[in-house]
């Protein structure tokens, strides 16, 4: 176990005017709190709270946090209080150390809604002083690399939680060392035989090649001499997980991945960056599409680099990032640069950004009560930015996520723009809503007076606040409507399971649903938000369902008027479960699309015969064909064992075409009838799982546009 005066020491390094007798003082108040107490390694348990002290004042941080740290176990797991720990150690080290243990008391990883509303938890406790979530960190990040004394099933859990949570809230928080870290942890449990592998594929390359990081490094260096630039190179090979995590991206082996290196130039001043810059450029042929300047546009987390990727030795890629010192500290350090120290004074920074920005923008944004999923869909696109640049008509730039479209850029400059849009200009030419923006476009945004969002703008919106406001508008336009459309379904749905959907049922329903009342019930039932079945098992879970009421297929969705049918678009073939929208068609009636058709496009400029369709929940037949590709391999009974598992998963083949023979695998264009989008994805699955099947995808032909058939 470290002695307290080896941390004592570590921090009067950088902080002289530290405060060494209230760390002891704390010190032996956790030692003496956790006393008799083991991990499970079997280690005393103190030891841990002074390693994750250690961690943190290797980042420099302040007396406070360092004593938080020693005592965040202390409230949770001891006989200490929170008023003893006030009394001795001040009221805000009690807070803090209050607010590490309700975070640790929070199940992040527990189902969609229970987590939204955690996540809005800890973005709270984070609001009022984000060195709480600095120490939890530093919390997982001990029992990360100590985690095989854990049962497996427990790593499995933990390493999960961290991939998906503390690892990219790290890099939000602009402490990419500790991302990095948590990354490689999770992933050796996640995926030991993968990170094994990538590694004795380095040690092969190694041995093949030589030492490339420092050829390279020493021909930067020659470069940057020549121009007379005085900066830093510090080359190293990508960790295992960003170079697993690019090969899933770009479905690569190792063996053609190509910028596996990665290169740090720290300068002096801003203006080396960019002679830095040209000089590799000057020397190496730069890669196209891969220059990205932080500097003069930086992240949202005050990150600023060059980025630039060149083909180096033999052809090889290197990834290079160019920064000042002042840069590499908060890409390094991050918010955690706010409450550094150095001598004995708190750092200032001019590129730390203010690190309750953000996360109090989030949560004046989403306030309400209701607004949890969408709390949680903004803070996970917040916590996982791949962001792209483009700028209005007069210059002035946005930022978008990448994917992000002409609407989100809209709702980013305006709510009221967003509601008002119409269409879309990117460099000058009229393009869908849907269209993916890139860096460095253009963007205008067309408006009319009286437009109003529309339902289907929900499946082309990527942003958090584009799809809130689009919610919320749609919630108060057609509430009235949704609300006398829900009564209906409610009443039918409760009628077939012999129950009635009175007041005091729908407003216990709201209750156990966290609404406001049972008109927004009925309103999120009206608009599809809600099923009936839902309400149902919120106020009687023990409820089984029943079969469901057949209706004839072109009755099957609602929105139409009482003179129009519908009819499934061969080209898509959209299932109950799908989002969906309608297009009249001459003499056809409607012909219902999957959102994401190709064949929508072509009927962009015609927006009078767009129509807002839901499927009819609970009400729809069973059958409906959807057509798969499907590769499977030459072999005696597996066409034969392929026919049972689609049986089994409850699905019927009405067709079956050889599209190609060869000597090792057939490809099949197979029909089967099945009942919903969900019946579609367990058929799926348990096709993928077989070992014979190569590949799988559901088969979409927009060359059958308009040829409506039935169901």
């Amino acid at each position: 176990m470290i002695p307290a005066d080896d941390l004592v020491d570590l921090v009067s390094a950088y902080n002289p005017k530290s405060n060494t007798a209230l760390i002891r003082a704390a010190y032996e108040y956790g030692r003496a709190m956790h006393d008799g107490q083991t991990r499970r390694s079997g280690e005393p348990y103190f030891s841990h709270p002074i390693e994750v002290a250690m961690i943190l004042a290797g980042q420099h941080l302040d007396d406070g946090t360092i004593i938080t740290a020693l005592l965040h176990d202390t409230i949770e797991d001891t006989d200490a209080s929170y008023d003893e720990v006030a009394e001795k150690f001040g009221k805000d080290i009690a807070v803090m150390v209050d607010g590490v243990t309700k975070l640790t008391n929070l199940q992040l990883s527990s189902t969609e809604t229970k987590q939204a509303e955690n996540f809005r938890k800890l973005f709270m406790a984070m609001s009022k002083d984000l060195r709480v979530i600095l120490v939890k960190l530093a919390d997982r990040l001990h029992n990360m690399r100590t985690i095989r004394a854990m049962k497996f099933e427990k790593q499995q859990q933990k390493a999960r939680e961290t991939m998906d949570i503390y690892a990219p809230l790290a890099g939000r928080m602009g402490m990419q060392w500790m991302r990095d870290e948590l990354e490689d942890l999770a992933f050796r449990v996640l995926n030991a035989e993968g990170r094994a592998s990538i590694i004795r594929r380095f040690i092969t390359l190694q041995k093949e090649t030589g030492d490339v990081v420092e050829r390279i490094t020493a021909d930067m260096k020659t470069e940057l001499a020549k121009q007379n630039i005085d900066a830093i190179v510090v080359g190293r090979a990508k960790k295992p997980y960003s170079i697993w995590r690019k090969m899933q991206t770009k479905e690569q082996g190792f063996s053609r991945l190509s910028d596996i290196y990665g290169f740090r130039i720290i300068t002096q001043n801003e203006n080396d960056c960019y002679g830095a810059l040209g000089a590799i450029h000057q020397r190496w042929r730069a890669v196209p599409g891969r220059f990205k300047d932080y500097i003069s546009q930086p992240k949202s987390n005050g990150y600023r680099s060059i980025h630039t990727t060149v083909s180096g030795r033999d052809g090889r890629r290197v990834e290079a990032q160019i920064r000042t010192q002042q840069m590499h500290d908060v890409a390094e350090s991050g918010v955690a640069a706010h409450w550094s120290y150095k001598d004995g004074v708190r750092g200032e920074n001019p590129f730390a950004v203010d690190p309750v920005k953000w996360i109090s923008g989030l949560s004046e944004q989403f306030g309400a009560e209701d607004d949890h999923e969408d709390f949680l869909e903004a803070v996970k696109l917040e916590m996982y930015p791949d962001q792209v640049f483009c700028f209005t008509p007069k210059g002035e730039v946005v930022k978008l996520p990448r994917g992000g479209t002409p609407l989100d850029f809209a709702y980013a400059i305006h709510t009221r723009i967003g509601h008002a849009c119409v269409g879309a200009k990117i460099d000058h030419v009229r393009v869908p809503l849907w269209t993916r923006v890139k860096n460095g476009q253009s963007v205008e945004i067309i408006t009319a007076e009286g437009q109003m969002p529309q339902a289907t703008w929900l499946d082309i919106a990527i942003t958090g606040k584009a799809r809130t406001a689009i919610r919320r508008a749609l919630r108060e336009m057609d509430r009235e409507r949704f609300v006398r459309l829900g009564a209906q379904l409610a009443r039918s749905g409760f009628e077939n399971m012999g129950k009635k959907a009175t007041d005091k049922v729908l407003d216990l329903a709201a209750k156990n649903l966290r609404l406001k009342e049972k008109d927004e019930v009925l309103a999120r039932l009206g608009s599809a938000e809600l099923s009936v079945q839902q309400v149902l098992q919120s106020v009687y879970p023990d409820l089984a369902p029943t079969q469901a009421e057949e209706v004839p297929s072109d009755r099957a969705v609602i929105g139409l008027t009482p003179d129009q049918s519908s009819l499934r678009a061969p080209c898509c073939q959209p299932l109950p479960g799908e989002r969906i929208v309608g297009i009249t068609m001459r003499g056809k009636g409607v012909e219902v699309h999957a959102i994401d058709c190709d064949t929508l496009g072509s009927f962009e400029h015609q927006p009078e015969r767009w129509l807002d369709l839901h499927w009819d929940a609970g009400k729809h037949q069973p059958i409906y064909a959807v057509q798969l590709w499907l590769t499977i391999g030459n072999d005696s009974g597996v066409l034969g064992r392929i026919c049972t598992l689609i049986g089994e998963q409850g699905a019927n083949i009405s067709d079956l075409v050889f599209v190609d023979r060869k000597p090792d695998f057939f490809r099949l264009l197979i029909s089967v009838d099945l009942s919903d989008a969900s019946h579609l994805h367990r058929l799926m699955l348990a096709l993928e799982a077989e070992t014979d099947v190569a590949e799988i995808e559901r088969y979409r032909n927009p060359d059958k546009a308009g040829q409506s058939v039935g169901s």
